[in-house]
């Protein structure tokens, strides 16, 4: 028996961290197949441009998801029409430098945690009882292969990575009998802002990440995450790991004498 996709236009999607990269891309994408989206983030000069290339089907709000409160206020504040939230996606998250960790500057490391940890946390606990109530619902988290594989310098980075991919394959433990989906997406290379951020706006750092790669691009990971949230209800993709093809695992780091 086959069992139908699911329709997009049914959607209510909240993105948090859409101002740019995987979020920009994934509001642009699903506005596309008619959905309506919400689309959050501290950027509120981005989030305005975004507003007036996608119009009515797109609400923005300046959120900063650190703070629970906040997330709360923005929920109780929708616009009608944007109330029945059905798909989450808690993107917002960043990376901040690649030193060794006894040289890294502790407040990157507290930054780290409170928006990927902190900030996811808030993002679930907030939305999810609205989506059990209405019956069902999709979690969207965006991890990384930074959660499985470790490199220099990447100490809190991947830790706050393992977070949310244990953390998702938890919920999705909790929510059994609820019809609520969840997914860990977790790409690898992507050529976004994402190093940049990382180096501080240092341009020639960023793009030598890339130097000789063509790695995916934010509307890559966004086709993946709007294939997992259109399958049929019955099906859930627990964990998706993407990486560009000249990307693979390294081998061990020894350090020889």
């Amino acid at each position: 028996m086959a069992y139908p996709a699911l329709d997009p236009k049914t959607f209510t999607v909240l993105i948090t961290g859409a101002t740019s990269g995987f979020g920009d891309a994934l509001a642009r994408r699903y506005v596309a197949e008619g959905a309506r989206v919400i689309a959050t983030g501290r950027r509120v000069d981005r989030l305005e441009a975004l507003k007036a290339d996608l119009g009515d089907a797109l609400h923005v709000a300046p959120l900063d998801v650190r703070e629970l409160s906040s997330i709360e206020d923005l929920l109780n504040g929708l616009p009608e029409g944007f109330r029945d939230i059905n798909v989450v996606i808690a993107n917002a998250g960043l990376a901040l430098g690649l030193g060794p960790a006894q040289e890294v500057d502790i407040a990157d490391w507290r930054t780290m945690i409170e928006t990927n940890v902190m900030g996811l946390a808030n993002t679930v606990r907030a939305t999810l009882p609205g989506m059990i109530a209405r019956g069902g619902g999709h979690v969207v988290t965006m991890g990384s292969v930074a959660g499985d594989y470790p490199y220099p310098g990447g100490n809190v980075y991947g830790g706050t990575k393992a977070f949310v991919k244990q953390f998702a394959l938890a919920l999705r433990s909790d929510v059994q009998g609820t019809n609520v989906r969840v997914t860990n997406i977790e790409p690898g290379m992507v050529e976004t802002e994402f190093s940049l951020i990382r180096f501080k706006g240092d341009e020639d750092k960023a793009s030598s990440v890339y130097e000789g790669v063509t790695g995916m691009t934010a509307d890559d990971v966004a086709e993946t995450v709007f294939w997992a949230t259109t399958l049929p209800r019955h099906v859930n993709v627990n964990r998706l790991q993407v990486m560009a093809v000249q990307q693979a695992f390294g081998p061990f780091d020894v350090k020889r004498v």
